[in-house]
């Protein structure tokens, strides 16, 4: 059996960054490109290898992948090989000069994070004074000249009251979408996680907040990444106002869009965790892993083809069979639509397959089962 190519491939660009965020999924970063980095020619080689199986989205990511000098010379080389192409940036070294090289380079969208609706709050996290100002002039370089930008907000403790703030910074800024990412307690996020990490209960409220903003918020593209549940929250407040008569349509960003629009391919939405069944992550070393968050090695692109890691690995295997999971997400009606995040079962117990840590429902069949 041939499984479906990936939809999304993050490739983790270097490990250099010129932050150094409380919340990075690393646990060192380096501020300068290292030498375990894959080189150019290894780069366009793993492109090669992913057009081979398929047309997913790419996403250039980091550490801050404009370090790299060949950065867009990759990004060329991705586009002319028929894959899109996303660039994930703290925002901080783009000006409007580089802000055309990178619209020539073939780049179809950039993400820049922001960790707090404000500099006081974004900067804190990000452990640089300065650096919410300049990844607002990023921002603004590349929406002036046309690019389609979208703000990622890793949500914690210090800013989960600030969620309307950053909404409207999205659409102060005219971002095409806000993703919000759940913090995983991996890398540096271990150490803030006791202290940082939202609980079940704060988890729900958000996720409830998310469904009644995307109602009210059609044009701007919202999305919860590393919150599986969300799909279960979703489902369950349609069916909510099905039984109060009130007929709401899902924002067309839940509807895949594979042949569509490049930015529908970007954003569209179909299940819960995607951890090696939509996506996965290539490191700067060439491990292949179901997600950037969940540091299990399914193989490495410097010693076999990625078709053969992706179709044969026996770690994907396990990811794409709900019925291997534990706990109560084992026994749960939605665990085939969600899947809890494996990320985080792993970062709280060890063990990828067991019951999502961070998620309050609880599934009528569990006293069945």
């Amino acid at each position: 059996m041939t499984y479906p190519p990936p939809r999304l491939v993050f490739w983790e660009t270097t490990a250099g960054c010129n932050l150094r965020c409380i919340h990075c999924r690393r646990i060192e970063v380096a501020d300068q490109l290292t030498p375990q980095d894959l080189s150019t020619e290894e780069a366009f080689n793993m492109i090669d290898q992913l057009a081979a199986v398929g047309s997913p989205v790419f996403v250039l990511s980091g550490g801050e992948p404009l370090m790299r000098p060949d950065i867009l010379e990759i990004a060329r080389y991705a586009t002319d090989a028929g894959l899109p192409v996303a660039l994930a940036t703290n925002g901080t070294l783009i000006d409007p000069e580089y802000a055309e090289h990178i619209k020539a380079s073939g780049v179809k969208r950039v993400s820049i994070s922001f960790d707090g609706a404000d500099a006081p709050t974004h900067d804190a996290f990000r452990a640089l004074q300065g650096s919410f100002d300049a990844a607002v002039s990023g921002f603004r370089a590349l929406r002036n000249i046309g690019l389609p930008v979208q703000i990622n907000t890793t949500v914690a403790k210090h800013n989960q009251e600030q969620l309307e703030g950053v909404l409207q910074l999205a659409k102060d800024l005219d971002a095409i979408a806000l993703h919000l990412f759940l913090l995983v307690p991996v890398g540096c996020g271990v150490e803030i996680a006791d202290d940082q990490m939202v609980s079940a209960a704060d988890y729900e409220r958000i996720l409830n907040w998310l469904y009644d903003v995307e109602q009210s918020e059609p044009a701007l593209q919202l999305k919860a990444t590393c919150a599986p549940h969300y799909f279960r929250v979703m489902r369950q407040r349609k069916a909510e106002d099905n039984r109060r008569g009130v007929k709401r349509e899902l924002p067309a960003s839940h509807h895949r869009q594979v042949h569509g629009h490049p930015h529908g391919q970007m954003h569209a939405a179909t299940k819960g965790c995607l951890a090696g069944t939509g996506v996965c992550f290539v490191s700067h070393r060439g491990e292949v892993f179901p997600c950037g968050y969940l540091p299990v090695e399914a193989g490495n692109v410097r010693q076999q083809p990625f078709g053969d890691i992706w179709q044969h690995s026996d770690l994907f295997a396990e990811m794409r069979d709900p019925d291997l999971l534990s706990g109560k997400c084992g026994v749960c009606q939605f665990k085939s639509l969600c899947s809890g995040c494996r990320a985080r079962a792993y970062g709280v117990t060890g063990d990828y397959l067991a019951e999502e840590p961070f998620c309050a429902f609880q599934p009528k069949t569990r006293t069945k089962a």
